[in-house]
């Protein structure tokens, strides 16, 4: 456990009118969440996105602005975690996992209506789906604290 918050950023990135998203298999449970992950000391929130979204996609983005701003803390006291989610842009067209690590499950790209049928992660489809119907006209927005249990009957 730490006393430190986890910066984690997130990049919504739409290719063809499709998000990235990528799956993530823990506990037996899978999950999506947007491209992104922690930030590490003396790393610019831009460098850790640009690098994280590499790893994760294979892709290439530049930096927009921030669309949501969250935290989750479990209530337990084990985890702390910021969430920023930026608006980014790719010239790349074809998304592919480029990562060995064994907690991701696939890359995908999904329509922005069913975005809010996944298990999203922090669950902010709302607050995408709303940000891309409007791309001139939304603001930044933070949701406070969003925390998503884990399902005792679905860990393996």
């Amino acid at each position: 456990m730490s006393e430190v918050p986890r910066i984690r950023v997130a990049a919504l990135i739409v290719i063809d009118g499709h998000i990235v998203v990528v799956r993530h298999r823990k506990d037996g449970r899978e999950y999506h969440l947007l491209p992104g992950g922690g930030v590490e000391y003396g790393e610019t929130l831009g460098h850790a996105l640009q690098r994280e979204v590499a790893e994760e996609t294979g892709l290439t983005c530049e930096i927009g602005r921030p669309l949501v701003l969250s935290d989750t803390i479990d209530p337990a006291g084990t985890r702390h975690a910021v969430n920023i989610t930026f608006a980014c842009r790719t010239r790349d067209t074809e998304p592919k996992v480029a990562s060995d690590d064994p907690r991701l499950a696939g890359v995908e790209l999904v329509s922005p209506a069913s975005l809010q049928d996944l298990d999203l992660r922090p669950p902010i489809a709302p607050d995408l789906i709303q940000a891309l119907s409007d791309p001139d006209g939304y603001v930044a927005s933070y949701l406070g604290s969003i925390f998503t249990p884990e399902e005792p009957g679905d860990r393996a």
